[in-house]
């Protein structure tokens, strides 16, 4: 029941202000590492020193967690850990807070929906806001909770641990910039194939969990249409419950884009009550997948 445990102690206690006051989170403690490494060692050959850090991140964070786990009172501290690198609570209050800035005035839904995507904010309207508050709900639903819950069942705490590294290092050093586009390729590509089956899982679960096992239809015509092999997936689940239109044109560095739409016949003018109603997609599907998990240790 580790894994459940887990679950819950996340869902009822997020990240605890008073605890990461005084203490380095673990996703920072990850941050630094991987930020050591591209000082260190970004240099040419790039795509071969990337693969090599990334292959010894791996590697520790693997060895770490046998460490731990094997420790007596192993199970507790897997148990705290995976709590904390799980992200339900933390995800669903950070998207409910852009509902409630929103509702408020633009600017600050604007400056809410800042602080948890990296498009560019300052000319958003209000449904370009809420397409951006949900987008990123869907995504860090699969990125954030369902892959690190998967990878914790799988292989335990070193298991949650590989994940996190390696999606810490793709937020960090896996995007096609002239710095990065070699350095952080193998980042990228882990990244790419560790979410895989999560992504497309959490597509699933979004989709029985918000009652509606038709949006499949919607969710394979339209998955492929992200820049991203694996979060299409929940958000053109996320999409279909919703009945909105995501993704779309977007501006990023003071660039206009024009991505195509996932779901281009739902409505186009989201607004605060549909950034609401993501969040009460978040917290049914985070209750299905611990149902799941509790059925599946009890058998």
């Amino acid at each position: 029941m580790t894994l459940f445990t887990a679950l819950l102690l996340d869902a009822l206690l997020g990240e605890p202000r008073w605890l990461w006051d005084r203490a380095p989170h673990p996703a920072v403690l990850m941050g630094r590492a991987v930020g050591w490494c591209d000082r260190r060692f970004n240099r040419p050959p790039a795509r071969a020193m990337g693969v090599l850090c990334v292959a010894g991140l791996v590697i520790g964070a693997g060895l770490l967690g046998l460490f731990i786990a094997a420790l007596p009172g192993g199970a507790l501290w897997s148990t705290l850990i995976a709590a904390v690198l799980l992200a339900q609570r933390s995800l669903a209050d950070h998207v409910g807070r852009v509902a409630s800035a929103l509702g408020r005035s633009l600017s600050e839904g604007r400056n809410a929906v800042a602080q948890i995507v990296g498009r560019d904010t300052a000319a958003m309207d209000g449904a370009a806001v809420a397409r951006a508050a949900i987008e990123s709900a869907a995504e860090n639903l699969g990125d954030g909770v369902v892959a690190p819950a998967f990878w914790f069942a799988v292989a335990g705490l070193p298991g949650i641990l590989i994940y996190k590294i390696v999606n810490t290092a793709d937020s960090m050093v896996g995007y096609r910039t002239p710095r990065h586009e070699a350095f952080g390729w193998a980042a990228a590509r882990l990244d790419d194939v560790l979410n895989w089956i999560p992504a497309r899982l959490t597509a699933g679960l979004i989709a029985v969990a918000n009652l509606r096992a038709d949006a499949w239809r919607v969710i394979l015509r339209d998955a492929g249409l992200h820049r991203s092999p694996n979060a299409g997936w929940p958000e053109a689940a996320m999409a279909v419950c919703l009945d909105v239109s995501l993704s779309g044109p977007r501006a990023y560095d003071g660039r206009m884009q024009d991505f195509p739409w996932v779901f281009p016949e739902g409505r186009r003018d989201p607004g605060a009550a549909e950034i609401r109603a993501a969040v009460t997609a978040l917290w049914r599907t985070w209750a299905l997948l611990a149902a799941l998990v509790a059925l599946t240790m009890a058998w």
